[in-house]
């Protein structure tokens, strides 16, 4: 076919199509010319040369050019690696505003923008032609799908429980999806999957990287694919291999109609999404988009080395958060999610790499900015991973207002704790109460600290009680990767066992674990598969294993099904009581509103109040002593717990905690009659599910069994009878 190329416009940059034709614009500002490349199903090429150049957009309209057309581009200018510039027409480059991809890079073929000859370094070009080996463009009309009355649920953050799940692993050995279903987006939005969900009581589902992305060329030689797909190729096309779309780009309509039953179902869709490097790796990479689009606009270069780049990520590469096109880039991508896409909000992996102006991280940086000021993305759920490995990376606690973080001093301690680390009884007094030292004093609320003890990265939350030493051969890395650094215990034997005493004791302290995930004030973060002890052999790194190793494991053992009942019991407890979703920081001490009633106490083991010192012996305590790894407190519900829509306080009932991690017996008495006359068990770890009905009364001795956990309730009815706190924040644990 003739197609007419014509002058077209700068705006918007990728491929727009209309009802004659195609537009096509590409920004490059060190760029001396651009062709864009038609490939038809032979993959014949055609090139048509950018002649259009306005404030350094190429662009042009091909008259007779449809959506479903496949293209790429090829981008001239110097070859300069030192001096930043990466320039080889002879490679075909994916359009970076490409809404779709096909294909992937074959990484023993000529991909890489370098000779790779014996003798030869990335300061000399390859000049093989590489377009049948990368992927290819797709031109995509994304108008026409029908929304409906398809609305954002909005659950607010007090209320949200999220459920970090990878679309494939979720699905692929679920007995209630369809076979045909399984590991795709429509095997995501099953109604078997989502009743799971929804007993559960999980608000808003955050999904792992759905951006078109290329394994790693180490990963490939090996056999591997990555499976997490933590390395973007393309920001605003979703992955096709979570689709049975058989036409180029159905995997866009097959996303939509996933995100458009999650909302009917009332459930949110957070994205992980990965901004702070892509697939192309470091100087050694290779060439797909970015690099040779402009390689000294997209990439943040070393400073006096530009042939380098800065890698705060470890991936070889990181994105320049200074260059406003660069930042274009990210900002359009998010964009497009939520207003076309229809997305709830985002968690941003490394995202302290986004944040740095110049060598550290800038808590008023313009990528923070911008998205304040944004009206679209500012309405979103923004969470931040708030680390990366460059200097200074560990920023938890310093993100801006609007944004949430990964909280993982919250995760270290916890565990550290349950390992039975005494001295971290101080610290945990904190992140029970939702890191206020954190989050307080820059204006934020408890639920800026997402809670969670285990992620996509690292142990299974049944691994963690399993293993000691990580497993991780099957990655082909001879067990370097992932972290040694586990914060773990095997409960005695190191992993599989037929020993009913430690399996015993293994599942006790995964209840440990998520009961304290679950009712520490913030935002719970569960891992999918942890509610159905899935397991991953001690592979503390799955990111390379597309197979049973990371693929959840549903079937009905005794274990899966008491981890189960237990999961759905402390879930619905929480969601009935307002008290657990608090919206305030507790204070400690008398409130006016509160008639008398602490919000929270601290107690020994024997009963009565912690003071200063309590707090002060357990820092100073050893690691062995393990029977000092306790904790008690009363959550009073009938002080101040939260207001509702009209501003009213809303009261509740009182719980008491009591959290022992010795791995010995020990016993706790209840404190005197001005605490509460009567308490009823709610929650107990030694049994799945709701406990049978237990009363103990003021001043009764209650046995706990090693790595053991309880929780009571009080009525709130007579609280104006019970102790006040005498000094305002007195019961809260002294800072370090």
């Amino acid at each position: 076919m003739a197609y007419v190329l014509r002058p077209g416009r700068p705006h918007p940059l990728g491929a727009t199509p209309d009802s004659t034709g195609v537009n096509f614009a590409i920004f490059s500002r060190n760029a001396t010319g651009v062709d864009v490349c038609l490939f038809d199903d032979a993959g014949t090429e055609t090139r048509f040369p950018l002649r259009e150049r306005t404030r350094h957009v190429f662009h042009g309209r091909l008259e007779g050019v449809k959506p479903g057309q496949r293209y790429g581009f090829r981008v001239f200018g110097p070859y300069d690696p030192k001096n930043g510039h990466r320039f080889n027409p002879q490679k075909l480059l994916v359009d970076p505003y490409a809404r779709a991809i096909v294909g992937k890079p074959d990484y023993k073929k000529p991909v890489f923008g370098y000779a790779r000859e014996a003798g030869k370094d990335d300061l000399v070009p390859s000049l093989e032609d590489d377009a049948p080996f990368v992927p290819k463009s797709v031109v995509l009309d994304t108008a026409g799908f029908d929304w409906g009355d398809d609305r954002r649920p909005d659950v607010p953050w007090a209320d949200t429980v999220l459920y970090e799940t990878h679309v494939k692993g979720l699905t692929m050995q679920h007995p209630g999806v369809p076979e045909a279903l399984r590991g795709t987006y429509e095997g995501l939005a099953h109604d078997a999957v989502l009743d799971h969900l929804a007993s559960l009581g999980i608000t808003t589902i955050e999904l792992l990287p759905v951006h078109a992305h290329a394994d790693e060329p180490f990963v490939a030689q090996r056999g591997l694919t990555n499976y997490w797909g933590y390395s973007t190729l393309a920001f605003f096309a979703v992955s096709s291999r979570f689709s049975r779309a058989e036409v180029p780009g159905g995997e866009l309509d097959d996303f939509r109609r996933m995100v458009k039953k999650l909302h009917a179902r009332g459930f949110e869709v957070v994205l992980d999404v990965v901004y702070n490097h892509t697939c192309e790796g470091d100087e050694l990479g290779p060439t797909l988009s970015l690099r040779g689009i402009d390689n000294a606009v997209y990439y943040r270069l070393r400073q006096g080395n530009s042939r380098k780049y800065e890698d705060f990520t470890g991936c070889g590469n990181s994105l320049d958060m200074q260059s406003p096109e660069a930042l274009k880039l990210v900002m359009d991508s998010l964009r497009y999610f939520v207003t076309e896409l229809h997305v709830d909000g985002f968690r941003f992996d490394l995202a302290s790499t986004l944040a740095r102006e110049t060598s550290s991280v800038d808590r008023m940086s313009g990528f923070f900015d911008i998205i304040h000021q944004d009206p679209v993305l500012s309405q979103c759920k923004l969470i931040a991973e708030p680390w990366d490995l460059g200097e200074g990376g560990y920023q938890v606690g310093n993100f801006p207002i609007l944004w949430t973080e990964w909280n993982g001093r919250f995760r270290d301690t916890v565990r550290r704790f349950w390992i039975g680390d005494p001295r971290q009884v101080p610290e945990l007094g904190f992140r029970l109460t939702g890191s206020s030292d954190l989050y307080e004093d820059d204006g934020r609320h408890p639920q800026a600290s997402i809670n969670f003890i285990t992620a996509h990265d690292g142990f299974t939350l049944r691994d963690l009680v399993s293993y000691e030493k990580k497993r991780n051969l099957a990655n082909l890395e001879e067990n370097r990767d992932g972290t040694d650094d586990n914060a773990s215990w095997n409960c005695g034997v190191e992993g599989p066992t037929a020993s009913e005493e430690v399996l015993e004791l293994r599942a006790r302290q995964t209840r440990n674990l998520f009961l304290t995930l679950v009712f520490s004030l913030g935002v719970p973060m569960i891992t999918a598969g942890d509610e159905v002890a899935n397991e991953q052999g001690g592979n503390n790194n799955v990111y390379a294993q597309d197979n049973a190793t990371s693929w959840i494991d549903w079937s009905e053992t005794g274990t899966h099904e008491g981890q189960l009942a237990f999961a759905r019991h402390v879930l619905a407890l929480r969601r009935s009581h307002p008290v657990f979703r608090r919206k305030r920081f507790l204070q400690g001490g008398l409130r006016a509103s509160s008639q008398g009633a602490p919000d929270i106490a601290w107690l020994t083991f024997d009963g009565r109040e912690m003071g200063s010192k309590d707090w002060e012996e357990k820092r100073h305590l050893a690691p062995h002593e393990t029977a000092s790894a306790r904790i008690a407190w009363l959550l009073a519900g009938d002080a101040l717990a939260s207001l509702d829509e009209l501003g009213a306080p809303v009261e509740d009932d009182s719980f008491l905690f009591v959290l022992s991690a010795s791995r010995e017996p020990t016993t706790f008495t209840f404190p005197s009659e001005e605490w509460g006359e009567q308490w009823t068990l709610v929650v107990d770890t030694q049994v799945a599910g709701e406990p049978e009905t237990t009363i103990a009364i003021a001043g009764e001795t209650v046995s706990l069994l090693p790595c053991h956990a309880l929780v009571y309730k009080r009525d709130a009815k007579p609280r104006a009878s019970f102790r006040p706190l005498r000094a305002a924040r007195s019961t809260l644990p002294p800072s370090a």
